[in-house]
């Protein structure tokens, strides 16, 4: 029987889905887009496909051929790679404005036990084939995970890890310079930084390395979840940065760094700033945000009108002393499976399949910045929108003798005897 007709089984061979689960697949699959493709007839998967990813410009989003020397490097270090293409309608007055983007996700290279300097540097070699991908791919902008550079150690409450945070523009940043002038690429760069400047306060950061090898700028991550493991708040409290959009070389961009995917108006200052594509690097469990991970930053780009590139890194890591988050849980020494799933959405609703579930990835996409526009003159959400409306509600429930404004029905509380 081949893996088609074994996955058609439904729940047959259940020691062997448990095996092959055990390392991060679904049900032995990279992706839940593999996992159909395999288990349905080809017609019925097309028509599955076109309401779980939409369609881009009245067609299935299509996926491009990546030059052999990218392909042969996935092949040699063993990580996923995937491509594909968001068109925009023809315009008289505007030629098309084509950007190549590419997202990375990866794990960590070591354990957790071995020395910091060795595991920062394990996890450089560990990029340096992916990024020589991307910049073999074409790639105009490309975004790393969130703190790439390290273990997500901000379950433990340990304050040894910080210890993996650095200046902007220090270690990790000139790192990813140096691909950045070899490749005439932007690149966004998540790090733990630590502001020397200012009594050596860290931050959860994302650097922004211009084509040319410049820094551009930086944004701090404005949301710091306080939910489960996620007790970053030890570590890093909220940004100071607002919701800045870069202008590089290739279109406007800004960076919605983890939680911030929760918070809809994060999603809306960014693009009420002009951003064209907003990235959202992040470090989620399964346990806990994978049914969210499709969802939320697909409405965010068709609310917005503008691409979402969604970044998660892959893999389950082990710290040396258990820990507890309050939760009521067993003590444990692991986060939980960081369940990859890399994956861009377009402003018309459509998407793309995302990359494994649990390898190492490079996904590309081709998009057409056009598209933005384009959908903001369709559907009009910023011209039909009531922003002094919100501004006011805003302002009011900001203040301590703010009353939510609730009608209550006269017969609610009335004795029904009387």
């Amino acid at each position: 029987m081949d893996r088609k007709e074994s996955a058609r089984e439904n729940g047959k061979h259940e020691e062997g889905t448990q095996s092959l689960t055990a390392d991060g697949s679904l049900c032995g699959f990279e992706s839940l887009h593999r996992l159909l493709q395999s288990s349905l007839r080809p017609e019925v998967f097309q028509e599955v496909s076109r309401v779980l990813l939409g369609t881009n410009c009245g067609s299935a989003v299509e996926s491009i051929n990546l030059p052999d020397p990218a392909k042969a490097l996935s092949s040699e270090h063993d990580f996923d790679l995937q491509a594909f293409c968001f068109h925009a309608d023809k315009e008289l007055l505007r030629e098309p404005r084509i950007v190549r983007v590419g997202l990375v996700q990866n794990s960590i290279a070591l354990p957790t036990t071995a020395p910091f300097s060795d595991q920062k540097k394990a996890i450089f070699q560990k990029l340096k084939p992916i990024i020589d991908a991307a910049g073999a791919s074409g790639v105009n902008i490309l975004c790393l995970q969130e703190a790439w550079m390290m273990p997500f150690a901000f379950c433990t409450r340990e304050k040894r890890w910080c210890e993996f945070a650095e200046p902007f523009d220090g270690e990790s940043t000139q790192f990813l310079q140096d691909f950045a002038r070899k490749y005439n690429m932007v690149i966004i760069n998540p790090i733990l930084e630590r502001d020397l400047k200012h009594g050596e306060t860290i931050w959860n950061t994302a650097v922004i390395i211009g084509n040319r090898g410049n820094i551009i700028g930086k944004h701090r991550k404005n949301h710091i979840p306080r939910v489960g493991d996620f007790n970053e708040s030890t570590y890093y409290m909220e940004g100071n940065t607002g919701h800045p959009v870069f202008e590089t070389a290739y279109g406007k961009i800004a960076v919605n760094i983890c939680y911030g995917r929760h918070h809809p108006l994060n999603w809306l200052a960014f693009g009420l700033n002009g951003a064209e594509i907003v990235f959202n690097p992040s470090a989620t469990v399964g346990e806990l945000s994978e049914p969210m991970w499709p969802i939320e930053a697909r409405n965010a780009a068709i609310a917005n009108s503008y691409f979402v590139a969604s970044i998660n890194r892959v893999g389950t890591e082990i710290f040396p002393n258990p820990f507890t988050s309050g939760d009521g849980k067993p003590q444990h020494a692991d986060f939980g499976h960081f369940y990859g799933s890399s994956h861009f959405s377009a402003p018309d609703a459509s998407c793309t399949p995302s990359l494994s579930r649990h390898r190492d990835g490079l996904i590309v996409s081709d998009m057409d910045l056009n598209l933005c526009r384009q959908l903001k003159d369709k559907w009009g959400f910023r011209m039909t929108a009531r922003y002094e409306m919100y501004a006011d509600m805003l302002g009011r429930y900001v203040k301590p003798d703010f009353e939510p404004q609730v009608i209550s029905d006269p017969l609610l509380h009335k004795d029904p005897s009387s």
